[in-house]
């Protein structure tokens, strides 16, 4: 890890891995886990915090079981990719809960967007009314997923 731009020595790296299992682990439990005392694993907690390499903690919830198991990738095309559309596109995402995802792609499209919805009628719904009704929204293509095969939060992977 000396290599490691972001300045994170072994001990981050651990306090990491173990908060990506357990994100509710007490200081005292994360501290022996990562074999440092409590005082000096709360400075690096803090500190990686404030740092904003730890954005936050959240309840992973499965949305399966919460009956929104209608997953597609839908790729988006704008009329208009000059800068204030771009941002006119990206902040009327980011208030749309059924969009879990949404990325920019250098290629034959602008976006992609992972949309999560209760069943296929639901997500014809959306596309319709929503998607289709986002500033700057020309086309779109959409891939229905059947099955995921993996799906890894950053920390886990790391």
């Amino acid at each position: 890890m000396a290599n490691d731009p972001s300045g994170l020595d072994r001990f981050d790296a651990a306090i990491l891995a173990v908060l990506a299992e357990d994100g509710r682990i007490s200081i005292t439990d994360l501290a022996r886990r990562i074999g440092l005392s409590k005082s000096p694993t709360q400075a690096r907690l803090r500190r990686l915090e404030e740092s904003d390499i730890i954005l936050g903690y959240r309840a992973m919830l499965n949305p399966i079981r919460l009956g929104l198991d209608h997953v597609a990738f839908v790729e988006v095309r704008l009329s208009d990719t000059r800068e204030a559309a771009l941002r006119a596109f990206n902040a009327a995402v980011a208030r749309v809960p059924e969009i879990e995802q949404a990325h920019m792609i250098a290629g034959n499209f602008d976006y992609l967007l992972k949309v999560r919805t209760r069943d296929m009628i639901s997500y014809r719904r959306f596309l319709g009314e929503t998607i289709s009704s986002l500033p700057h929204v020309s086309n779109t293509s959409t891939y229905v997923a059947m099955e995921a095969v993996k799906e890894v939060m950053l920390a886990e992977g790391a």
